[in-house]
């Protein structure tokens, strides 16, 4: 296996990989942990400065020693930070990635296991226990992966890349903190290629602010510690807002005549309103206490589910800014609580459109007078919206939803102003 390859490799994977000869690897795990200035002097030079700005910022010269005398350089982490996705994700592949049988059986046997803990830090903070296993479920498949890079090694690699080396560099400078306090050991700390550690994949500013030490063995353990690492999720997402006895949001009916440009998560209304306007339970009861607000999602058009989503939704999206990822947050915590599959699925599309059609589409809105945003090429909220309102100007239902036949009326439209 040449060198070079190594460098994918953590240090921990490495050392139990038992078709490797023992001299191999420790030759090779000596080569690998030299100083950063042995391969790569740029990357050397980074980390001398590095090292100056670590004192001022009080690190203890020990973790100084620890980390930056033997951090590596990983070529592979500038490669998954370059690199994006060449076509947008449907909710549907989304959705049917992330929430399975398997993984909803998982978490009622991880919540069954841990009621007792987790009745405690729900009592103490407002978060049902169903959140929390569903995060840990999301994150990390309940534990079954953490990541495999050291991170003093990843975020030293990001923060001596000019791309976004001042927010790597307080992370990298954040994870010294979290070494120098006795949390973790430096050789434990593995997480992703960007820097997220632990159960929860917290990265290190977060773990600062608000990971906790609930077993009492005065270290706060987000890896080995599943009290640490259920009471830290829930102290983060107590902090960020969460409303305690408020739902994340549910699964609804709309009916046929629906006017669905009034979906957004920007467009709020009170349950009573919604039940005005057609808008049924797809349990058969009331939607809510008719003063609580909410807004309207419909990830895969009229075509698929639809769901009104409430304040705690908002706060899943704090952790983790993706419409996706919080309905998939939310519904596999009702799953693991005992609720049965959506009412209506996802329609599969196996139509791919690639980013760069988005970025095309993005600009095509703008010449028509309809704003779309930044052309970045992702299809958000912002230009999820323009193409309703091309939509609506054009009597096709306004769902916002992007399909082939709708990217192709809005390049034709935009081609039509340029003749």
């Amino acid at each position: 296996m040449p060198l070079i390859a190594l460098e994918y490799f953590s240090i921990k994977s490495l050392l139990h990989n038992k078709k490797l000869g023992a001299g191999f690897v420790a030759l090779t795990v000596s080569l690998l942990m030299q100083p950063a200035e042995a391969g790569n002097p740029q990357f050397g030079e980074c980390i001398s400065r590095m090292k100056d700005q670590a004192r001022v910022e009080g690190i203890s010269d020990r973790t100084i020693s620890q980390v930056l005398g033997n951090v590596r350089y990983l070529p592979r982490v500038i490669e998954l930070d370059r690199r994006q996705p060449e076509f947008t994700q449907t909710f549907a592949n989304y959705f049917n990635a992330r929430i399975n049988e398997e993984r909803v059986q998982r978490g009622r046997e991880l919540l069954a296991r841990h009621r007792a803990l987790l009745r405690q830090i729900e009592q103490e903070s407002g978060i049902p226990a169903q959140f929390l296993v569903s995060f840990w479920g999301l994150e990390t498949n309940y534990g079954g992966f953490f990541g495999d890079f050291r991170v003093t090694d990843s975020l030293a690699t990001l923060a001596c890349d000019t791309r976004r080396s001042s927010f790597f560099t307080q992370e990298l400078f954040n994870a010294m903190r979290i070494v120098d306090a006795g949390d973790i050991v430096v050789e434990r700390m593995i997480g992703s290629w960007a820097g997220a550690m632990g159960h929860m994949q917290f990265m290190p500013s977060t773990f600062l602010r608000y990971a906790k030490d609930i077993d009492g063995d005065g270290r706060r353990d987000l890896w080995g510690s599943i009290p640490d690492a259920m009471g830290s999720a829930a102290n983060f997402l107590r902090q960020l807002g969460w409303v305690a006895g408020l739902n994340w949001g549910q699964e609804v009916r709309l009916p046929p005549s629906f006017d669905y440009s009034l979906a957004g998560r920007d467009q709020l209304m009170n349950y009573a309103e919604w039940e005005r306007l057609g808008v049924t339970a797809v349990s058969g009861t009331s939607l809510g206490p008719r003063e609580h607000k909410a807004a309207l999602l419909v990830p895969s058009g009229h075509q698929g589910p639809a769901f009104l989503v409430t304040q705690n939704f908002h706060v899943i999206m704090r952790w983790n800014r993706s419409e996706f990822y919080a309905l998939s947050v939310g519904h596999l915590a009702d799953r693991i609580a005992g609720a049965t599959g959506l009412y209506r699925l996802p329609p599969i599309e196996n139509v791919k459109i690639s980013r760069e059609q988005v970025r095309q589409l993005q600009k095509d809105l703008l010449s028509l007078g309809i704003d779309a945003g930044e052309a970045d090429g992702v299809l958000g909220s912002a230009t999820r919206k323009a193409i309703s309102r091309f939509q609506q100007k054009t009597q096709r239902i306004a769902d916002g939803h992007l399909d082939t036949a709708v990217l192709i009326a809005i390049r034709e439209a935009a081609s039509g102003l340029s003749r």
